[in-house]
């Protein structure tokens, strides 16, 4: 499903509705998808002599994106009548995680587990994310502000009895910066 949606984005068309209403799943592997595009847009483009990315470093996202997006396990959720089963599932809540991280200036949200057994109510939860910054970002300010806004989250939304958010940084990005066309300003570079 990513390759048929990255197609359409590819194409620079939307996606039919269809398509991304009939699952859950659609619309966070879309909703993935375009923050990576944004994202990668704002990452420079480092020559063959200044590095670069890892090799495997787009398949690396695209293959957690993958995993991430699938539904998973579901997540019980407590109701007054007991006729009712109503549940949430983790490839939402990693949804949910990914949203608040996208809205945190500076940083870019790879992987996220929770880890722990989330099919049972008030199991201890950990919430294991890895995430990248800008360069100049303040890595430990950054890595707090991720770890508070994921924590207020995930109880103003879910019934997870989250223990813990740890947040491990694993990489500093250098940020493409507006110029004149044809230029590739950067900054971090040589400052």
């Amino acid at each position: 499903m990513l390759e048929l949606l990255s197609g359409y984005l590819d194409r620079g068309e939307t996606p039919p509705a269809e398509l991304v209403q009939q699952s859950p799943e659609n619309q966070l592997a879309l909703a993935a998808l375009q923050r990576v595009r944004e994202a990668a847009g704002l990452l420079v483009d480092v020559d063959a002599d200044g590095g670069g990315a890892p090799e495997g470093w787009v398949e690396g996202i695209l293959g957690n994106l993958t995993r991430e997006v699938r539904a998973g396990r579901s997540i019980p959720l407590s109701h007054p009548s007991p006729r009712a089963s109503l549940s949430l599932t983790e490839g939402a809540v990693r949804g949910l995680v990914r949203s608040v991280g996208d809205q945190i200036d500076g940083v870019l949200v790879g992987r996220c587990v929770l880890d722990g057994d989330v099919t049972v109510p008030g199991s201890p939860i950990t919430v294991k994310v890895e995430a990248s910054v800008f360069w100049g970002e303040p890595i430990p300010e950054s890595a707090e502000r991720l770890r508070a806004a994921i924590a207020g989250a995930l109880l103003q939304h879910t019934e997870l009895s989250v223990v813990a958010v740890d947040v491990t940084i694993t990489d500093v990005h250098l940020r493409r910066e507006p110029g004149l066309p044809g230029e590739t300003p950067v900054t971090g570079k040589g400052e």
